[in-house]
């Protein structure tokens, strides 16, 4: 169309499976890790479905060795091999071929399901550059194969057998997904969530990469999960036993939680096997339900002192546990199936949850006591750290530029979605980056020395260290209870530090106390870590810019031709660049390397920043030790 004409030859059609392959991320999410993982996920949710219908109670999952393929194998009943009259083709063939076909569409298939919008399988077969499924049912061994989503055989008979169930091996395909290595650990972890969500399922789980095995079995389901994630957390209960719900009939609901000495709420949520991420309206029905029965029983018994006010997120401070609903027709958003949309089951929920949790709390008096007491103790502590966030100084849209730190250097633009703040190791960095950068879109806020450890601290003890606050009242988004995302001054914050271990140590520091005091930053993708150059490689008249040593000597091995010498320049620190090269390498958006920051797993994350930025150094010595091996070379 450069021409400027649009005919109706411009009109495209895509046939079969090929806007799969042309727009992957509308089906999987994504083509990096998440996407790659969500393959398997994609065919286990098949084989779990059919257990959780009593149709298989054993699943098989295998990493070969080759570390980019699986196989996935249950004992359930067999994909359908005969012809389907409508198409003429064999009922395998249509569930790999085509996109929106399946037995899921029609309850009398499956109770429950996972996967109801019949794309899971064809979506696989497209995105994999070879794709075979074996089936046994009704005494016969079935074999198809196929390439990149076509079939390169027909629907073969291998010979009987007395067995049943449906085996796929897959090897995703490397023109779609830049990189194709499985990590043992992100599946072996999946499915034994499975195994605890599926009470009496065994799962298994074959490392030909590692020479492992795994089997899952876990006979107390979502019970046996909360205990685990307690251990794992390394959060202290405020109580032993945590409360149980095991709701049957037309949805079926079970939860277990409990509440812990630590300040951040850790749900897990699931819909008929498939994990919410981003919770959705089961979530909001069991926080409604929680709410209102601790509500009813602090009333009921006049446990509140005097001036003392608790919020539903007092209540549900520390709160650390598992919810599972299974229900006919679950509405996803997205095929990723992230978030449940069904209106009907917040209330649905909320009036399991609230009778079964008051009636809890009145027979368990001395554990709702702790609980209570748990509660108050959140109250108090948020009443004082909002009283600590109300003094920080912000700025707002009239309060005009001089409530600001004296040492941020502010863009000149008024449209925020095009402006970023960049924290800065030092004021020596401080200053090339003042003169480096593009003034009208970007902020510069220079740092002095290392910032506070924020781990564990109060809001209101952190905000007596100047440079936090300094770095909150530039931000103006405010903190705890004050803040308010929409009133963020910057579309990002891009921290920028040395590519040394202190510039490594510094933007873990700092990474901390966004993630432990302003966590929707990083949940709405608004935090950035630059990666600034460590080598200057002059190659005759060309220059190349290298982050590390590994990114160094690869330079070295491509660009390095004949005799020419290579001139190495070591960067002690972002104030050894010139404002030019400080901007061509590390500031110009056309040119700079950066990494967004996200939150893959909350759990996992909160584990990680609590071994290694707690008080405990025994956590961090465990975790050294457990990974010596890993380091080569040691900046120090």
């Amino acid at each position: 169309m450069a021409n400027g004409k649009y005919t109706g030859d411009d009109i495209q059609v895509l046939e079969g499976l090929e806007p799969v392959r042309k727009r992957p991320g509308m089906y999987i999410g994504g083509v990096g890790s998440a996407g790659l993982h969500h393959l398997v996920w994609e065919i286990v949710d098949n084989s779990v479905d059919e257990a959780m219908n009593g149709h298989a109670t054993d699943i098989l999952v295998t990493l070969h060795k080759d570390g980019q393929s699986v196989t996935v194998t249950d004992n359930g009943r067999g994909v359908p091999v005969d012809m389907n009259q409508k198409l003429k083709k064999p009922a395998l063939e249509i569930v790999y071929t085509v996109l929106h076909a399946g037995g899921k569409f029609e309850q009398g298939n499956y109770k429950t399901s996972g996967g109801l919008h019949g794309v899971g399988a064809s979506v696989v077969n497209a995105l994999s550059s070879k794709l075979v499924v074996n089936v046994k049912r009704d005494g016969f061994e079935w074999q198809m194969e196929f390439k990149v989503g076509k079939p390169v055989s027909k629907l073969q008979k291998l010979g009987a057998t007395k067995a049943h169930g449906t085996s796929v091996f897959f090897k995703p395909d490397p023109t779609i997904f830049p990189k194709i290595e499985f990590s043992a650990d992100t599946i072996r972890e999946r499915l034994e969530i499975a195994s605890f969500l599926h009470r009496g399922l065994k799962v298994r789980f074959n490392d030909e990469h590692a020479g492992q095995k795994y089997e899952f079995l876990h006979a107390e389901g979502i019970v046996d999960y909360t205990r685990t994630l307690t251990q794992k957390s390394q959060k202290k209960p405020v109580h032993e036993a945590p409360f149980v719900i095991n709701k049957d009939g037309e949805t079926r609901i079970e939860a277990a939680f409990l509440w812990t000495e630590s300040t951040d709420e850790s749900l897990r949520s699931f819909v008929n096997g498939i994990p919410t991420g981003s919770g959705g309206t089961h979530e909001n029905g069991l926080r409604a339900g929680v709410a209102k029965a601790v509500r009813n029983y602090v009333d009921t018994h006049n446990l509140m002192p005097r001036g003392v006010n608790i919020t539903a997120e007092d209540i549900r401070e520390g709160m650390l546990g598992v919810l599972s609903v299974f229900i006919a027709e679950p509405q996803f958003q997205g095929q990723t199936k992230d978030r449940l949309n069904n209106p009907e089951l917040q209330s649905t929920v909320d009036s399991a949850v609230r009778p079964a949790l008051e009636q809890w709390l009145n027979s368990n008096r001395s554990v709702a006591e702790q609980i209570v007491a748990r509660i108050i103790l959140s109250a108090r502590a948020r009443e004082a750290s909002r009283a600590a966030s109300a003094s920080v100084s912000r700025k707002t849209a009239t309060s005009g530029r001089l409530t600001l730190p004296g040492k941020l250097s502010d863009c000149l633009s008024n449209n925020r979605e095009s402006t970023e703040l960049f924290i800065v190791e030092g004021d020596s960095a401080g200053g090339s980056a003042k003169q480096g950068r593009d003034r009208n879109t970007q902020a510069i806020l220079p740092l002095r020395g290392k910032v506070l450890n924020t781990e564990g601290m109060t809001l209101a003890k952190v905000l007596e260290n100047k440079e936090l606050a300094d770095l909150v009242t530039a931000l103006g988004c405010g903190i705890g209870s004050n803040f308010d995302l929409t009133r963020m001054r910057y579309q990002r914050v891009v921290l920028l530090a040395d590519a040394d271990s202190d510039g490594h140590h510094i933007t873990t520091l700092l990474l901390t106390f966004i993630y432990r005091h302003l966590p929707d930053l990083m949940k709405n993708g608004r935090v950035f870590v630059a990666v600034p150059p460590l080598y200057r490689i002059d190659l005759g008249k060309e220059t190349f810019w290298a982050g590390d040593d590994a990114d160094r000597d690869r330079l070295l091995k491509e660009k390095q031709k004949g005799n020419t010498k290579a001139e190495i320049t070591r960067f002690k620190g972002l104030g050894e660049m010139m404002p030019k090269v400080l901007w061509d390498t590390t500031l110009n958006p056309k040119t700079r390397r950066m990494l967004k920051v996200g939150i893959a797993d909350a759990l996992e994350t909160d584990r990680i920043f609590g071994e290694l930025m707690g008080k405990d150094a025994s956590a961090r010595f465990h975790f050294i030790m457990d990974r010596a091996d890993e380091a080569a070379d040691l900046d120090v």
